[in-house]
């Protein structure tokens, strides 16, 4: 249901928008910005709620554990735990913020919001916690159920984590997710270069580093961009490190024909039309929806390639409605998954998916890699890629690809700054803990001649 309750201040909105997240399965990111415009903070009042959302959503089993012990069993209104728990995120994370202002104003808010006997529970929890101290989760014997309440992942992730990597890059893996995510910008080749953007920023006193990861590409580590001209311009995009490496690794030529099958809203569809300069080149781009493929469309016209680009509303499993075989010089298939590389900039999506769902979802990306295959030119290459680090869904659908397809090839994924190199399969797979980017999968298969 619905609140009424019309936000006041930072810590309101964040209550706000944390139950629209978790209560009616809002995402996050959406969330916030609409939120922000309905109801404008100062900066300091914005980061702060901003601070509080994600914060309580990426800790919140960890929360959760602690709230537990406070509160022994009693069933409490939704916004109420809400508050509670985002109470104890600031107690705990939020070292600047002093106790008793969080204390003073989660009262206010339960008193202004709930009616007298909230506001005395609610103050007494408070009270309780400041007193007592949190419970140390060192104390949790089971090492899967610490991991999952110290890091508040699922405990199947941390079991399917261990697994596949091991217990010592799973540690790192967890620690990592909840460190907060980069905000990363692409050069548009098209209309600027890294130098030029290089020089902008410096003027505007907007900090950053480049890139170790993609070329062309500059983390932010202080200021704002989404606001700048060079972002209005179209002269950069906002693009994860670990995404542009899809795109570089397929190596397209000026005059290439390319496929991006699964493409809204279409941050790899302008990548990709970037180096499509002779007059030849073209990449279709495909999505089920008919809105998002008009995200596409914007996100081309922004970036200055909108004659490079023709979006369609098309289900890629589809491609036979629209397409010839050997349509195409090279495909990408950043097909969809369950999302677990990306934990740390969508952190609410780790309560909702299971191990049965990223089962499910290899059965779609494998028909989807199915469908179009017919459609590259012999010596063409797919590129198949995933912002997940599930195996089903990566390593072990290239290889049911390839049991279905013996015409095609695997061969080693390569970028321009040589990313993990040194490594022996032949597929990328990139983890949130080693470079501080998203965790993402790329392969490249290659249609024999």
């Amino acid at each position: 249901m619905k609140t009424k309750f019309q936000p006041q201040n930072a810590r309101e909105l964040a209550l706000v928008a944390l139950e629209g997240v978790v209560e009616n399965g809002a995402y996050s990111n959406l969330q916030v910005d609409q939120l922000l415009k309905k109801y404008p903070l100062a900066d300091k009042d914005r980061r702060l709620a901003t601070n509080i959302i994600y914060g309580v959503l990426q800790h919140k089993l960890t929360l959760e554990y602690w709230l537990n012990s406070f509160v022994q069993g009693k069933r409490l209104d939704p916004w109420v735990k809400t508050l509670l728990l985002s109470a104890l995120y600031q107690y705990h994370y939020l070292e600047r913020v002093p106790d008793w202002a969080v204390t003073d104003e989660s009262i206010e808010i339960a008193k202004r919001r709930g009616n007298p006997g909230i506001r005395k529970f609610v103050t007494g929890v408070l009270h309780a916690v400041l007193r007592k101290g949190l419970p140390d989760l060192h104390q949790i014997n089971e090492r899967d159920l610490r991991l999952s309440i110290e890091n508040s992942v699922p405990r199947w992730l941390v079991n399917e984590l261990t697994a596949e990597y091991g217990e010592g890059d799973t540690e790192k893996i967890l620690q990592s997710i909840n460190e907060p995510a980069h905000q990363v910008i692409r050069v548009n080749t098209v209309k600027t270069d890294l130098q030029t953007v290089k020089q902008t920023l410096d003027a505007a006193g907007i900090e950053y580093q480049e890139s170790r990861v993609a070329q062309n590409a500059l983390v932010i580590t202080k200021g704002e961009i989404i606001s700048s001209d060079l972002f209005k311009n179209g002269e950069i995009t906002i693009q994860d490190e670990s995404a542009m490496l899809a795109v570089e690794s397929m190596h397209v030529e000026p005059g290439d024909k390319v496929l991006d099958a699964c493409a809204a809203p279409g941050g790899k569809t302008v990548q990709i039309a970037e180096t499509l300069t002779n007059e030849d080149g073209h990449v279709d781009a495909l999505d089920i929806h008919q809105h998002k493929v008009k995200l596409i469309e914007k996100n081309a016209r922004r970036l200055g390639v909108e004659k490079r680009v023709t979006a369609h509303a098309l289900d890629a499993r589809e491609v036979d409605q629209l397409f010839d075989d050997e349509s195409f010089d090279k495909v990408l298939v950043d097909a969809p998954c369950s999302g677990i590389g990306l934990l740390r900039r969508k952190p609410e999506i780790r309560y909702t998916k299971t191990l049965s769902g990223s089962k499910q979802l290899h059965k779609i990306q494998l028909a989807i890699l199915n469908a179009v295959a017919a459609k590259v030119k012999k010596g063409g290459i797919i590129t198949y890629s995933t912002c997940t680090i599930l195996r089903q869904e990566n390593d072990d659908t290239v290889q049911a690809f390839l049991a279905e397809h013996p015409e095609f090839a695997l061969v080693k994924t390569k970028t321009a700054r040589k990313v993990k190199d040194s490594r022996h399969s032949p597929t990328l797979t990139i983890l949130p803990s080693d470079f501080d980017s998203d965790g993402f999968f790329i392969s490249s298969l290659k249609k024999g001649i």
